[in-house]
């Protein structure tokens, strides 16, 4: 497997993203790169990005959540940030994701964890949750879901059209166009970063397409069969979706439907959020990963 690997001075001197980089072997030699921030033995969070964004998406969230008691696992997907960036798009599959996030959870030796995901980050996130579920204690979700070939909205399937045809995928102009707020150049660069040239976004390219959206794409199985530990769920389960979000519009109704855990929970809806936020609204939602984390 031809495996890229952006180069350390790419992530040189990112705006509000001062940590130390950690990294851990999954797969056939795959580098995953992961933040670890608070006291080892505080209570867990993980935060979960999605596509195409990485770990600098919860810049603003992990000094508040730290500052409050709790240690901050926040790992880059393989394909993006700083992990290993495999050049064929073959690698990336949904299940190999599954399998890489569950291989480094595993390495982690944790218990109680919090989880927040959002994006990708929930549709791999919480096949985490169903695969361990007595090691999770509860879960935030937004603007996410876990899709098992019910079909698609009219802007994923113009989502998915622009992420195949465009020539050149613009990772952080993608940042700015789905945030409420305006990112600074700096910012959007930062976004930028992990990807030198367009050989390093196989994964970004990838992820679109597997969706498991139609009855004929891989891993719906797998999902319904996440579903089915998710229906038994009675943890704490409390959805953040924005209120300006048209791929994820309605999302949060699928899970406070389907999942027992959803019941007086305190969901809420962030006003003028857009896809990604974790960019609008990081203080709104590092209260709600507190108030979370202080009850369970």
């Amino acid at each position: 497997m031809h495996v890229l690997r952006t180069p350390d001075h790419r992530f040189a001197d990112l705006p509000g993203y001062p940590y130390t980089p950690r990294y851990h072997e999954v797969g056939e030699g795959l580098r995953l790169h992961y933040l670890d921030e608070g006291p080892a033995d505080a209570p867990v969070v993980l935060m979960m990005h999605g596509q195409p964004s990485w770990s600098y998406l919860y810049r603003r969230m992990i000094p508040p959540v730290v500052h409050a008691g709790s240690r901050v696992l926040a790992p880059d997907l393989i394909g993006f940030g700083r992990s290993d960036k495999p050049a064929d798009r073959n690698a990336y599959t949904y299940e190999n994701h599954v399998a890489w996030m569950l291989e480094w959870l595993d390495a982690r030796d944790l218990s109680d964890v919090v989880l927040f995901c959002q994006d990708w980050g929930g549709l791999i996130g919480l096949r985490l949750v169903a695969a361990r579920p007595d090691l999770f204690a509860g879960v935030i979700a937004g603007n996410t879901g876990l899709p098992d070939g019910q079909g698609m909205s009219d802007a994923v399937a113009s989502w998915i059209r622009f992420s195949q045809a465009v020539p050149e995928l613009p990772i952080g102009g993608i940042l700015q166009g789905a945030s409420g707020r305006t990112l600074t150049d700096a910012e959007v660069a930062a976004y930028d970063a992990p990807f030198p040239d367009e050989t390093y976004k196989a994964g970004a390219r990838a992820f679109p397409l597997l969706i498991p959206l139609t009855p004929e794409h891989a891993s719906v199985a797998e999902n319904k069969a996440a579903w089915a530990v998710l229906e038994r769920w009675t943890k704490p389960f409390v959805t953040c979706f924005s209120d300006a979000d048209p791929i994820t519009a309605g999302g949060e109704r699928v899970f406070q439907t389907r999942v027992p855990g959803c019941a007086d929970q305190p969901h809420r809806t962030i006003a003028g959020g857009g896809h990604f936020l974790q960019e609008d609204a990081p203080t709104e939602l590092a209260e709600m990963i507190i108030e979370l984390r202080r009850r369970v």
